[in-house]
């Protein structure tokens, strides 16, 4: 009987810690759902490229209002970024030329993976996000993100800014303490990524067994 009862135990506490895992899962799916990504490659690591690169960010964040104007949700953020690529592209051009390189510039739309992110007070988790990409020349240089839409990021001076406010305003209570608090939930979204490599061995096992019957 003393058996029996760890294994319901078990599969109580297993059961347990597996809905609070899917909790937090679906919490930064919801999140992602949300959020286009900036991301901007530099030529190179060269201290002018890298100047270029932050010439380039400042400009098209000082321009998100002409971008994106009053978008309310990623669809009609994305749907604007679509409609004005070209526009898009011809902002940070032009900004190149301005400071007198004659690289080359691409402006995408693209699905992409990140890591887990820190931009002052807040964190974006891991995972698969909307991005607007800017390529510059080679593209070979390090990376600047940042969150295009919502704007969680703001000129100020010659540096940016998150905006804590703006985003504690668009989120809700959950994905914001997700945001702001990370180390809170590291150990669940560990648990989420090995129940998720788990789910799919077990689906890719299926699928295989089902073939060979």
């Amino acid at each position: 009987m003393k058996r029996l009862e760890l294994i319901l135990l078990a599969g109580l506490l297993g059961a347990i810690l597996y809905a609070n895992v899917s909790s937090v899962s679906r919490m930064v799916d919801k999140l992602q759902a949300q959020v286009l990504r900036l991301h901007i490659l530099a030529n190179s690591d060269s201290e002018e490229d890298q100047a270029l690169k932050l010439a380039v960010r400042d400009r098209l964040l000082s321009c998100s209002e002409e971008l994106f104007g009053d978008a309310q949700t990623l669809e009609e953020a994305y749907d604007a970024a679509q409609s004005k690529l070209d526009r898009i592209r011809e902002i940070a051009r032009q900004v190149v030329q301005e400071q007198g390189f004659t690289y080359d510039v691409e402006a995408e739309l693209v699905e992409m993976p990140f890591d887990e992110r820190v931009y002052e007070d807040l964190t974006m988790p891991a995972g698969v996000y909307e991005a607007l990409r800017i390529t510059i020349g080679e593209a070979e240089g390090h990376n600047w993100w940042c969150v295009m839409y919502p704007p969680l990021c703001i000129p100020a001076a010659e540096s940016v800014r998150s905006d804590a406010d703006q985003a504690e305003a668009y989120f809700d209570q959950g994905e914001y303490d997700l945001l702001t608090n990370p180390r809170r939930y590291r150990a669940r979204l560990k648990c989420a990524e090995v129940f998720s490599r788990l789910w799919d061995r077990i689906r890719e096992s299926a699928d295989e067994f089902e073939k060979s019957t």
